[in-house]
């Protein structure tokens, strides 16, 4: 459940409430009772219900003035600026920052992408993703209307695991026509038994609005081992 329904606010209203004001003590809080820790949960639901895109993308002062905001509305506190005047400009300012967020990352991803592609044994589809086999498999190809049980392994373009069914030690199940689509052509490349290496474009992926965990335009790398077709 987005923590803008369970507060029974809109994520914009979780920014506006968090963007009132200046510096605020940067001395970290202990995270030690349940409580604390449920607090501490709170404050990450938030940032991820409200600004997930923009990760990495504020500096330590900016979140110091998020921050101070956010306690001064929290608190009662006097506002050290008008919401009701700097309340609209919220929207054009994330707006013109997610651009220079999706334009960066499309750059570096077709930057990884390029090399991903003239890496030995890597074929690059006409949709854009490119399939590099590890290890080659006996069995069948799945369809896309398969039910496909695989073992992955999912990152970034920095090196940053998003997902990895992997280190939870678990393969999962799942259709194949139900993820995306990325997923959806390179699993097909497969055979059970093999595994291969997926650089998928953000256009097969999750494109310009990224999701929990993905940046906006990310390009994804996952290493898919096919464990079986039901």
């Amino acid at each position: 459940m987005k923590i803008a329904r369970l507060l029974g606010v809109g994520w914009t209203s979780l920014v506006l409430l968090a963007c009132n004001g200046q510096e605020v003590n940067s001395t970290p809080a202990k995270v030690e009772t349940e409580e604390e820790k449920i607090l501490y949960a709170l404050g990450l639901a938030i940032a991820q219900n409200s600004l997930e895109p923009f990760r990495g993308q504020f500096s330590d002062a900016e979140i110091a003035v998020v921050m101070q905001g956010f306690a001064d509305a929290v608190k009662g506190g006097e506002p050290i600026v008008s919401l009701q005047e700097f309340g609209p400009k919220i929207n054009p300012m994330l707006q013109e920052r997610m651009q220079k967020v999706q334009a960066q990352a499309a750059a570096e991803g077709e930057a990884f992408r390029e090399k991903a592609a003239q890496e030995a044994g890597a074929v690059q589809t006409a949709s854009g993703l490119i399939f590099k086999e590890l290890t080659a498999g006996t069995g069948a190809s799945p369809k896309a209307t398969d039910r496909v049980k695989v073992h992955y392994h999912g990152s970034l373009i920095d090196g940053t695991v998003f997902d990895s069914s992997v280190e939870r030690g678990e393969p999962i199940t799942f259709a194949l026509d139900q993820v995306v689509k990325g997923w959806t052509e390179g699993l097909q490349m497969m055979k059970v038994g093999g595994k291969a290496k997926l650089t998928i474009p953000p256009e097969l992926a999750y494109g310009p609005g990224g999701r929990a965990g993905i940046p906006a335009n990310a390009t994804l790398i996952f290493e898919v081992e096919l464990l079986g077709i039901e």
